[in-house]
């Protein structure tokens, strides 16, 4: 029977499209099922057109169907501001699933790459978010270290993912690694005295973030990242004040301060920061994807109590105070406030292979690379 791909259009359609990884994942452990009220929430708007341009997103959704049922989804998008920014024709592809069929795959890609270049796209990367190559959420396909669930905003697939991927001609675009950390390894060598040396030296400090000034707290992010973000990084561009607006008040609900941190100068100078988040996946893998049941919020309640792990996900830290040991103090912050709240491991990703500054300052402090992720890329002919 041939592959039929359509364009998500209808509410069936898109409970298809969303539902299909429940499939996919039916025997495997380690997969951990997203809510499907906050997918239904993220994608209905981008089925239908109209609400589609008021959203400002240029995307698609595919499902590829046999015998009328779902076997293979692919999201696809343009982000024109980054675009702009990067002076770029780059495209983007999310929420790739697919039975391990290459027919499958193959109609799904060609149906993808095909859209793109009615676009004008000249190149296309992915899998990353379905907001765009420069979130760091769901980004990259894992190829290896398959035997453990993935820490929260981090993705995981099947391992013949690879090989579909590969054998349709996607090349590798980047490399991205996640880092363990186990407390009895980093740190072995209490840093303190050092650190405190550091401060006194250059005259900066470390504080929590403090959630009843998010307003201003937020601006000195802003501030950090336009002069920390390398403009030779092709798929990230210092966000607009709006931008981190909007991602801090979806993630306000799911922090814990004591392990979101801003380094300043004495001067209160912003420097540097670190946010970390607690690994809500543990809980989330076993509600199967319903958090409005009584039987899924007694869940909710008893697994939120038992998250003992926690992932770093971003840190920047400006020029100016670079190999001046504020990365250092604040991965050490972030780590004696972690045991003090209970954490007991960490992770630290996605770091792309080619940052060497910021893999150099992880491993100097223990930690073990554990996890890859795979960018892939394809070129417009």
């Amino acid at each position: 029977m041939d592959v039929k791909i359509i364009k998500v259009r209808t509410k069936s359609d898109l409970k298809k499209f969303i539902m299909l990884p429940w499939e996919i994942y039916k025997d495997d452990p380690n997969w951990v099922p997203p809510l499907i009220s906050e997918m239904k929430k993220t994608l209905k708007p981008f089925i239908n057109p109209a609400t589609r341009i008021a959203r400002q997103k240029e995307c698609e959704l595919f499902l590829a169907l046999k015998n009328d049922k779902p076997v293979g989804r692919i999201f696809t998008g343009i982000n024109w501001a980054l675009n702009q920014k990067k002076n770029e024709r780059m495209g983007y592809f999310s929420l790739f699933e697919c039975i391990n069929d290459t027919d499958v795959s193959n109609a799904l890609f060609d149906n993808a790459f095909s859209w793109f270049k009615g676009k004008g796209i000249s190149i296309v990367r992915g899998p990353v978010s379905t907001e765009g190559a420069d979130m760091d959420e769901l980004k990259g396909l894992l190829i290896d270290a398959f035997n453990s669930p993935p820490v929260i905003m981090n993705t995981y697939n099947p391992e013949y993912y690879v090989k579909l991927m590969e054998n349709y001609g996607l090349e590798k675009f980047k490399d991205l690694y996640a880092y363990y950390l186990d407390p009895s390894e980093i740190f072995k060598k209490d840093p303190t005295k050092v650190i405190e040396y550091s401060k006194r030296k250059y005259g900066y400090r470390v504080d929590t973030i403090n959630l009843n000034n998010l307003e201003n707290e937020l601006k000195d992010i802003k501030y950090i990242l336009d002069l920390a973000v390398p403009d030779e990084w092709e798929d990230l561009a210092a966000p607009d004040f709006s931008e981190i607006e909007s991602l801090a008040k979806g993630l306000v609900d799911l922090v814990d301060p004591d392990i979101i941190l801003i380094a300043r100068t004495n001067e209160n100078r912003p420097i540097g920061f670190l946010v970390a988040l607690p690994d809500y996946n543990q809980l989330l893998i076993h509600l199967n994807g319903r958090l409005l049941t009584p039987f899924s919020l007694y869940k909710y309640l008893k697994y939120k109590k038992k998250i003992n792990g926690a992932r770093i996900f971003i840190m920047f830290v400006i020029p100016e105070f670079r190999k001046k040991g504020v990365s250092f103090a604040l991965y050490h912050q972030c780590f004696v406030n972690g045991l003090k709240k209970g954490y007991t491991w960490g992770e630290g990703s996605t770091i792309g292979e080619d940052n060497l500054r910021m893999r150099t300052d992880i491993e100097s402090m223990g930690a073990r690379r554990y996890k890859t992720y795979r960018v892939y890329k394809w070129n417009i002919q």
